[in-house]
């Protein structure tokens, strides 16, 4: 919920590994920033994000149209990719002083609301200098941690199979809305019989795609606090995708891995592949294909377990200036003009003045908008499943694990008693 979008994720999973070594965070006090007060009553506050050089960009001048409606604040920008990024504020938490504004994801809330570096923006929405209205489909609770708005959306997206047109046209297969496990199963081994390559990149490795198969079957990967599966359900989810490795209806992982950086969809290796639906625009950069949005399999023909993501701003409990602070994220989740800079480079647009501002005019931007319009047209969206303090770390492992388990190194069973090991690892740490 990048600029090369599902680049960025791949690195973002493999990276979230490194902030297994948790720190412990000094207290966090009235310390926030270097950021402070000119002698004109000029406030200088810290933004720090993760993204390429497009989205930094963008950013920075939605900062100028912010600085020129409050000339009294000034910003201060600081931007890297997803693993720096999360590695410096991780020591920049535990010395008290992380930016005062900085780009969340719902992996990390719980973990630094535990440490007291979140702050609750309710109360600033109280003093009338954060409007918590206008958020599209429900998306504001994905900030929310125990009563507390940690987070402001300021996009949304949903998991998606971005298939290969051109080989699935090639193949006859048509995926629809409320197509099943089956069928898609059976999908993929139409297209290896009659076009050789393999259905699927490695679809059971990632964990937000397996946290939908749990839904659709009353579950989720997580509760408030622990796993929310067995083992016996991950040996099996795990057993199966290796089966399919070895049918060659999923792609060889050794190949995955000698095309990458690039997919292993856009490099031809497969047909289709699971990610979030706004990291699509990276195959037709990547590929030879055309390249669109077909629906999540679900089990019983309607129910998909999708829900909105989204990343988000957040602030620093500690800032020396809450309500600058506050009017900053108003402005950069609420003005149209910043809404139309930005496009879908976070996601669909979380607020409605921003999501009508900014009309698509690229195929990949309206077919991800046309895809979320479909999705919340059929009403199979709820509510996002938590994220216990950890969850980033176990995210990282699922994604290791599982491609053990793919290039048969690991058992499916002793694969998931690692994860759960390294899972209660992370949840108390």
């Amino acid at each position: 919920m990048g600029t090369s979008r599902n680049v960025e994720r791949r690195t973002i999973l493999k990276a979230a590994g490194a902030s297994a070594a948790v720190l412990g965070l000094a207290a966090t006090t009235g310390c926030g920033g270097d950021g402070g007060t000119s002698a004109d009553g000029t406030v200088t506050i810290r933004y720090a994000w993760w993204g390429g050089e497009p989205r930094a960009i963008a950013i920075k001048k939605t900062i100028a149209l912010f600085e020129k409606k409050f000339p009294k604040i000034k910003v201060k920008p600081e931007f890297t990719d997803y693993e720096a990024f999360w590695e410096k504020f991780q020591t920049q938490a535990s010395g008290g002083n992380p930016p005062d504004v900085f780009q969340n994801a719902v992996g990390f809330l719980r973990k630094y609301d535990k440490r007291g570096v979140l702050m609750d923006l309710k109360s600033q929405a109280d003093s009338g200098n954060l409007n918590l209205k206008n958020f599209r489909n429900g998306v504001l609770a994905n900030g929310q941690v125990d009563g507390k708005q940690v987070g402001i959306p300021v996009g949304a997206n949903t998991m998606s199979l971005v298939v290969d047109l051109k080989a699935f046209k090639k193949a006859g297969v048509a995926p629809e809305f409320g197509w099943t496990w089956d069928d898609y199963f059976a999908a993929l081994q139409t297209i290896q019989d009659k076009l050789k390559i393999a259905g699927d990149t490695g679809y059971f490795s990632i964990m937000y795609l397996y946290d939908l198969y749990l839904r659709q079957h009353g579950k989720a990967f997580f509760t408030d606090t622990a796993l929310g599966f067995t083992e016996d359900d991950l040996t099996q989810w795990w057993e199966d995708g290796y089966k399919r490795v070895k049918s060659g209806l999923v792609a060889d992982p050794k190949k995955i891995e000698q095309v990458k950086p690039k997919s292993g969809l856009s490099a031809g290796l497969a047909a289709s592949e699971f990610t979030w639906d706004n990291f699509s625009i990276r195959y037709e950069g990547e590929g030879e294909s055309d390249y669109g949005l077909a629906p999540i399999p679900t089990t019983d023909g309607k129910d998909t377990g999708q829900y909105l993501g989204s990343l988000m701003l957040s602030a620093f409990s500690g800032t020396k200036h809450p309500k600058e602070v506050a009017q900053f994220i108003d402005f950069m989740v609420h003005d149209p003009e910043v809404g139309a800079i930005m496009g879908y480079d976070r996601g669909i647009l979380a607020t409605t003045e921003q999501y009508d501002a900014f009309t698509p005019t690229e195929a990949t931007n309206k077919g991800v908008k046309a895809y979320e319009e479909k999705v919340a047209a059929e009403g199979v969206l709820g509510k996002i499943t938590p994220h216990p303090s950890g969850a980033d770390v176990i995210e990282a492992a699922f994604l290791r694990i599982g491609g053990e388990v793919a290039q048969g190194k690991t058992k499916p069973s002793d694969a998931a008693k690692t994860l759960f090991s390294e899972a209660k690892a992370a949840f108390a740490g």
